[in-house]
């Protein structure tokens, strides 16, 4: 495609900005002449700002968009990559066309920065990583909205990093057909929200039970890929205060009575020891399990905190670990035994 026909592409997008923002930036709303929203890749929150009306080019544009979080910038072609997940840019032209009901055009060469053929991603990658989560949708109203709820989350804000796959590939070794289970998918992030992996958590269709707290009855129904060392699941922006924790439920859980403080899953004891502090990072609360690798995660978390110049505080959950004290002992006695292991200054703005 000729950079005139891209262009093209943008300003007819530009020319009915807030319905692509509608469709590929949902989790947003409308704020006088911006659509906003947490991020390009459609995360809930405030932070990015989409023009609705302007000029079709220059300052100002129509389409034109910023994040004040990350500094990132771009136009409405950019919004289908990133929200979609896309890599290559036939792709992204071919959904700007779909959305724009125009008809797709007589193959052309590409120019060689944009040439390059669809292949399957490695196994395991980020790139693979990427598609699976571009592919995925919204947990609004499905599966895996049902499977928190019924582990006692209800805080389910700021939560654009979980998907839904109805149909995600499971393989339980190299010598087994590969099965299909739906599937809470999770985007793994870099301190500037970049993807650069994902987890999978795969459910049972049949609905929640106590055995399996609505798992999938399979040997390994949770499988992380991509690039994961010291990244991690993100709910909400980082700023002077974060709590880090191993598994996705246990920070939703702790969310529900902490609900302003930002949060990261790092997904094991071995990667929740490794993660990256963000710049302005002051104090640190470690959501710790209740076991001897969580104890080794927490140990070593401090010593890297305390050498960061970084306050750490450790949050001990009564059982287990967090989700187990929301769903046996409930939300009133998760909220007291908090609020007694916050720093005073933190509990104003968070309860």
């Amino acid at each position: 495609m000729t950079g005139d026909a891209a262009s093209e592409l943008a300003r007819r997008l530009a020319r009915d900005a807030e319905a692509v923002c509608r469709h590929y930036l949902s989790n947003g709303r409308r704020k006088g002449r911006y659509w906003t929203v947490g991020d390009v890749r459609n995360t809930p929150g405030r932070s990015m700002f989409v023009r609705l009306s302007g000029p079709e080019s220059g300052p100002g544009a129509a389409g034109h968009w910023r994040d004040a979080a990350s500094a990132e910038f771009g136009d409405l072609l950019d919004v289908i990559r990133e929200s979609c997940g896309f890599t290559h840019f036939r792709d992204v032209a071919n959904e700007a066309r779909r959305f724009l009901s125009l008809p797709r055009p007589e193959p052309e060469p590409e120019p060689n920065r944009l040439r390059s053929r669809k292949s399957p991603a490695p196994l395991g990658s980020p790139e693979a990583s990427r598609r699976l989560f571009g592919v995925s949708r919204s947990i609004a109203g499905t599966l895996v909205e049902a499977y928190l709820r019924n582990r006692g989350i209800t805080a389910l804000h700021e939560t654009g990093g979980l998907r839904f796959h109805p149909r995600c590939y499971y393989r339980p070794d190299d010598h087994s057909a590969t099965e299909t289970w739906p599937a809470m998918i999770a985007a793994v992030t870099d301190l500037c929200g970049h993807l650069t992996g994902a987890h999978r958590t795969w459910l049972d269709p049949g609905g929640f039970n106590e055995t399996t707290l609505g798992k999938a009855p399979i040997d390994a129904p949770k499988r992380a890929m991509g690039d994961l060392l010291g990244h991690a699941v993100r709910f909400g922006v980082a700023g002077e205060v974060m709590a880090a924790g191993e598994g996705i439920e246990t920070m939703l859980s702790l969310r529900c009575v902490l609900p302003t403080m930002p949060m990261v899953a790092a997904l094991s004891a071995a990667h929740l020891s490794a993660i990256l502090f963000p710049e302005t990072l002051r104090r640190l609360y470690i959501a710790r399990d209740d076991d001897p690798a969580g104890d080794g995660a927490m140990a070593t978390l401090i010593n890297r905190g305390q050498e960061a110049g970084i306050e750490v505080i450790v949050l001990s959950p009564r059982l287990g670990d967090f989700n187990e004290d929301l769903r046996l002992l409930g939300i009133d006695a998760l909220r007291a035994a908090s609020r007694v292991q916050i720093a005073a200054q933190d509990i104003a703005p968070l309860y």
